[in-house]
């Protein structure tokens, strides 16, 4: 069976060396030796200022919201995983949906202005498939109406733009550390900010509010991560060049053996040193991604509809017509992408979606 992903696993003789340096300090949680190690390595590796190590990846969205977004209406794209949206409402404030760019597939930074009303307190934006939304603009509209931007880079990790992380850019910015990301501590996250009364608020939102352990700043909430789960980190942390070169060799021989007459893929943003998280196609129209789903599927290859549906469709918001993003959710498929994806497999794929659009 290939699947979408496959999470990248370490020698459990690498994450039990870890593990056992927990057992020895009899410390498995409350910010260890572990979570500040890695804490160190990941600012040096992304050469970012600060970051705050999550136990999954969508509280850093709520601790955002909650300190942002006052309850007000949130700008944001309905091109995006649930979590975006999900975070939204759960923090009582009201998604304003934005259709997107029909080729970078990131927010259409030309139509934010019009949705914005008295009520809007922030934009909330998905760098998608790690790849960078127009910050620059972005980031100019949110001076113009004092609005504070949250960037969700949940596949952002290692992604450079403009010669620096794309963590750098926001009020704050958060990523993923699920066991499907490129960089993992099983299930986890980080929330990332550079100005320092911002990060003080954050860091303490998300430990109860603790200011030591008999007094307290303000309110929190549970968002710490686990040594076991840093240990997870730490040893994957060791394979970086690896994970992004075989993927990057997947990404490379999609490019090269694709038939593009009759699909497309995304464009990433220039100036975007990427990180070859997904490999997204996109076909003319719904039927023929369903049949090229149907002939894989009957191969054991199991791809996924991935972002699907679009947002401004689900249950509990209020329904928009967001034309681009529901015609991109319908047609598009994320191949099968992750270390350890053999070459007769990757013709396998490739073959497959040929032959059943030619």
């Amino acid at each position: 069976m290939i699947n979408v992903t496959q999470t990248f696993l370490p020698s459990q003789e690498e994450y039990n060396s870890y593990l056992k340096r927990a057992w020895d300090k009899i410390w498995l949680t409350n910010r260890g030796e572990l979570t500040l190690e890695l804490e160190e390595k990941l600012k040096n590796y992304l050469k970012i200022n600060n970051i705050i190590i999550t136990n999954n990846g969508t509280i850093p969205l709520q601790i955002a919201l909650k300190l942002l977004g006052e309850q007000g209406e949130i700008i944001t794209t309905p091109f995006s995983y649930v979590a975006t949206t999900a975070a939204i409402v759960w923090e009582n404030c009201t998604p304003i949906f934005v259709d997107i760019d029909p080729e970078y597939l990131t927010i259409d930074e030309t139509k934010i202005e019009a949705a914005i009303t008295p009520k809007t307190t922030a934009i909330l934006a998905t760098h998608v498939f790690g790849n960078p939304c127009h910050v620059t603009q972005i980031e100019k509209i949110a001076a113009k109406y004092n609005l504070k931007v949250i960037y969700d880079a949940a596949h952002s990790f290692g992604v450079n733009y403009e010669n620096q992380s794309l963590f750098n850019y926001g009020d704050v910015s958060t990523c993923s550390f699920h066991a499907t990301k490129i960089f993992h501590t099983g299930e986890g996250g980080a929330l990332f900010c550079n100005d320092k009364d911002l990060h003080k608020k954050l860091y303490y939102s998300h430990n109860f509010g603790h200011n030591g352990p008999l007094d307290f700043f303000g309110l929190g909430i549970n968002a710490k991560i686990s040594e076991l789960q840093s240990a997870m980190g730490l040893a994957v942390f060791n394979h970086m060049e690896t994970i992004l070169s075989e993927r990057k060799k997947v990404v490379n021989f999609y490019n090269e053996n694709l038939n593009f007459e009759n699909l497309k893929t995304i464009k990433i943003r220039e100036k975007t040193d990427w990180n070859y998280s997904y490999y997204p196609v996109i076909f003319e129209n719904e039927d023929a991604l369903l049949a090229v789903m149907k002939s894989l599927n009957e191969k054991n290859i199991f791809p996924r509809r991935y972002f699907y549906p679009s947002l401004n469709t689900i249950n509990y918001v209020a329904k928009t017509k967001m034309p681009i993003s529901e015609s991109i959710a319908s047609r598009i498929l994320c191949l099968p992408l992750y270390v350890g994806l053999q070459t007769v497999d990757l013709e396998k794929i490739t073959q497959t979606i040929n032959n059943t659009l030619c």
